[in-house]
């Protein structure tokens, strides 16, 4: 079996929180898990820094991020596609 066949990149689907840098975009993933204590369920969320080439990406947008290779000291995703945009 070929190495790229067997590769599995992961993905994930989140809202742009920042997009001031240049080609980089800041990326909350959100999800929910239960209070081992009390059962509540509670919202939690994960930044991520995503490689965005040509800036096509606004504050407010759902976007799918891919994870690739390291390409800065803390940028380890890659933009895909946007989802949907800002209203």
């Amino acid at each position: 079996m070929e190495l790229a066949a067997r590769r599995t990149r992961k993905e994930r689907v989140g809202i742009v929180i920042s997009a001031r840098m240049n080609k980089s975009i800041l990326v909350g993933i959100e999800r929910q898990i239960q209070h081992p204590t009390y059962g509540k369920f509670i919202k939690k969320t994960s930044k991520l820094i995503a490689h965005d080439e040509n800036d096509d990406a606004n504050k407010g947008d759902t976007v799918r991020v891919a994870e690739t290779r390291p390409l800065s000291r803390r940028k380890r995703w890659r933009l895909v596609e946007i989802l949907e945009r800002a209203k």
